[in-house]
């Protein structure tokens, strides 16, 4: 079986496990659709078991198909992964790059993009400042910074600033494990207005955020509170006291999974989720390092994106 799939196999499975359509998949990979329809039925003959199930003229994978599709997914991204080492690696670029990021944003995003660009190019440098949106936005203007990552909350254009979305992920409420609603199966938002809450800083754009999360559920902001960007400190901060907290989706669930903090029910309105980075319009023409970083940082998502929450 080894032998006998080819990479137009696996991108027409991949692409078919995200777009539906054959013809979005023909589409997608500028092909026909016969040939779309070819490569499926050749990948049946292959496996052995059908990969799709057909509705009208719609298509849906089998289990066996959805598995063959997240393999394919992770193969092609290795092999973009090669093709971009090897040219990020002959381009000889060297200098460096100064990045901002906000604390929700920086363990899941930037080991991977770093390590990408390090091994990449070895003689570049990176240095990283840590703080909330809106103390590193006049570093950005400045020019001290290169590029900010941040979660954004109502995005708007901004002058002389060049953005992209890099992902979305959903910010969950956490508590420790011996937190007296740990357990709770079904729980509102006035369940958890009267215990402590570790928040952002009462002057970011993420507090402004989560005091609008609050009110649209019809309840004040909390006013018993620890303002704290620690991720150390705040997960100390949950097993110590019972405290509330909010964190990304992905690094909850790592946490969980070791046991440190729950995960609570409750439904937090799609509330920062949204990862966007940002960098003045005139330094990618005219700083090479920035450029690559961002490929590392594209390259990064969208790995992220080939890998379930779970």
């Amino acid at each position: 079986m080894q032998k006998a799939i080819t990479l137009r196999h696996l991108r027409v499975i991949a692409a078919l496990a995200d777009l539906k359509l054959v013809a979005r998949v023909a589409e997608a990979l500028n092909v026909t659709q016969p040939a779309v329809s070819k490569q499926i039925a050749e990948l049946e003959r292959i496996v052995g078991v059908p990969v799709v199930t057909r509705d009208r003229n719609r298509l849906y994978l089998t289990p066996i198909g959805r598995r063959l599709a997240e393999h394919a997914k992770q193969a092609l991204n290795q092999l973009d992964r090669a093709a971009f080492d090897i040219e990020a690696m002959a381009s000889g670029v060297s200098g460096s790059v100064s990045i901002g990021v906000v604390s929700s944003v920086a363990p899941t995003l930037l080991p991977g993009a770093i390590a990408l660009f390090k091994r990449s190019t070895p003689q570049a440098s990176v240095s990283v400042l840590e703080g909330h949106f809106v103390e590193l936005f006049p570093v950005l203007e400045a020019g001290a910074l290169d590029l900010l990552i941040a979660r954004i909350w109502q995005p708007q254009e901004l002058p002389g600033i060049d953005q992209k979305s890099l992902f979305s992920e959903p910010v969950v409420v956490v508590a420790g494990r011996n937190h007296p609603l740990a357990q709770a199966k079904d729980l509102a938002w006035s369940d958890v207005t009267a215990f402590p809450w570790i928040l952002p800083q009462a002057n970011s754009v993420a507090r402004r955020a989560v005091d609008a999360l609050f009110a649209s559920n019809g309840l004040t902001p909390p006013s018993n509170t620890i303002a704290s960007l620690s991720l150390a400190l705040n997960l100390e901060l949950l097993r110590v006291m019972p405290a509330l907290g909010l964190m990304p989706q992905r690094l909850a669930q790592t946490q969980a999974a070791r046991g440190e903090i729950v995960i609570l029910p409750l439904d937090t309105r799609g509330l920062l989720s949204e990862a966007r980075c940002f960098w003045r319009t005139d330094q990618i023409a005219q700083n090479g390092t920035l450029s690559l970083f961002l490929k590392c940082l594209q390259q990064t998502t969208d790995e992220l994106d080939t890998i379930p929450f779970g």
